[in-house]
């Protein structure tokens, strides 16, 4: 593989929290997916910049926010790692594809699990604030009591952070010393909060030496491209390259969330690594992740089976047996208008147009929106008679429309958000007059760790068809006709 210069974005749109493993010439990453269900999707790569989705890990909702997962690899099986609801779990497979096992409470509290073997094959579990927690043998239920073995880096006073917050424990085993890479600073707040730190000892229970080159990587001002860089972990090349992957905000574009980024890091003579980027780059996504491959011409179907796209996820769990895939169009149930779990999938563009084909059935009403979360989902919608824009359940602009079938389009040009419909009795686009500005859509508003994603939704009774998904990474085009 060729080898990666200073800082390059390798997954557009909200994947934070990376996680990856090296297994021979495959890498695998996982990340965070919060409510969102199914949730932990698994990318594979061979060259650590173009990656392709192959399944998800958790199939059902755990009944909380799945944060900072750990993926690993031991004797012949796949691990992963994670909190949610006040816990820790634990899945496994075979392989990245899976199936994988139904997740395993773990019955520990903290955040953000790193897991690590001694050279007499002693497992444990690393948390958040400097935990650590012996594992079974087979790395399934825990063994022995909490102890606090790791009190992070204490970093200047005067630096502008979100808190402290020493998480995301990932250990990596070199040259006869086990390396804890953490985050610190805050994952959201200030540009400059987040951060990623290093410490190593000769023995999993310590001592542990803090780096001198603390911090490894960091946003040091607001007028960089990156901000509040963080979360990383080490993986190497078979060639002995190594990099760090980590998540971080793209100035300007909080809405898309945290995006993974990549960085190549360097050892020193004395047994440390440093940052070998470019501190500070410029650099913006790179054309490594143009447009995901499902994201794309009938994009809600997956090719190669009759099931939804691997990308398409609901908010929350209810209505995960609420939807069937016919023909290449996916038929939603309609939901309750105060249930507010609409089917979506990930931006990862300043600018973009959605696009999909909506067919009402027994009083139900069809939506495409931007959702951030409940109580914040605006776009436009169809009831069989009326093609309308929509604030939440607040509907305004009623336009008649013949037919059972419409097809919606939504335009977000940088946060401006601009709507249309055309039908069989109107060919060309119909532009609504009421748009919407939703830069603050992002969690240092809203909270929750989330993002402003695409969102199709069916409420009221009966059925919604979507077919004919499109997403394109530019705006509408000039030359098309607009009423």
């Amino acid at each position: 593989m060729s080898l990666i210069q200073g800082i390059q974005a390798v997954l557009a749109g909200d994947y934070p929290d990376p996680s990856i493993v090296r297994v021979g010439q495959d890498y695998y990453m996982t990340h965070s997916s919060f409510h969102y269900t199914p949730g932990l999707l698994i990318w594979h790569s061979r060259n650590l910049t173009d990656w392709k989705s192959i399944g998800h890990a958790v199939s059902s909702h755990v009944g909380g926010s799945i944060m900072a997962p750990d993926m690993i690899y031991y004797e012949g099986l796949y691990y992963i790692y994670f909190p949610a609801g006040g816990t820790n779990y634990v899945v496994t497979a075979e392989h990245p594809r899976g199936p994988w096992s139904e997740p395993v409470d773990l019955k520990v509290g903290y955040i953000d699990p790193g897991h690590a073997v001694d050279p007499q094959g002693n497992r444990f579990l690393f948390l958040s604030e400097g935990y650590c927690i012996p594992l079974s043998p087979d790395g399934l239920s825990t063994a022995g009591e909490l102890t606090q073995i790791y009190e992070g880096w204490r970093y200047p006073k005067e630096w502008l952070t979100e808190g402290f917050y020493l998480e995301s424990p990932k250990l990596t085993y070199k040259d006869g010393y086990y390396y804890m890479t953490s985050a610190q600073g805050g994952t959201a707040g200030p540009a400059t909060s987040h951060m990623i730190i290093s410490a190593r000892a000769s023995s999993l229970d310590g001592p542990w030496e803090n780096s001198p080159y603390n911090p490894i990587i960091r946003t040091k001002h607001r007028s960089e491209t990156w901000w509040s860089k963080g979360h990383g972990t080490l993986v190497d090349t078979p060639e002995g390259n190594w990099y760090m992957v980590y998540h971080a905000y793209e100035q300007g574009f909080y809405t898309l969330g945290r995006q993974t980024l990549i960085e190549p890091v360097e050892w020193t003579n004395d047994g440390w690594f440093t940052a070998a980027g470019l501190a500070g780059s410029t650099a913006t996504v790179t054309g490594t992740y143009e447009a995901p491959e499902v994201l794309s011409d009938r994009a809600l179907v997956r090719m190669d089976s009759a099931q939804l796209g691997l990308h398409w996820h609901f908010f929350g769990g209810s209505r995960l047996r609420d939807y069937a895939v016919k023909d290449n169009r996916v038929v939603l149930k309609a939901a309750a208008n105060g249930l507010s779990e609409p089917l979506l999938c990930i931006p990862g563009h300043h600018a973009y147009t959605a696009e999909v084909t909506v067919t009402v059935e027994d009083g139900a009403e069809g939506t495409l929106g931007l959702f951030y979360k409940q109580g914040f989902h605006y776009g436009i919608g169809f009831d069989g008679k009326e093609v309308y824009a929509f604030r939440n359940h607040i509907r305004s602009e009623r336009i008649p429309v013949s037919g059972a079938t419409v097809t919606l389009r939504l335009v977000n040009d940088e946060h401006q958000i601009s709507i249309y419909f055309r039908s069989s009795a109107i060919e060309q686009w119909v532009k609504l007059d009421h748009g919407y500005e939703m830069s603050g859509f992002h969690h240092n508003v809203l909270g929750n760790f989330l993002s402003l994603r695409i969102a199709l939704d069916a409420t009221g009774d009966g059925t919604v068809q979507f077919s004919e998904f499109y997403y394109r990474p530019e705006m509408i085009l000039n030359s098309e006709t607009v009423i």
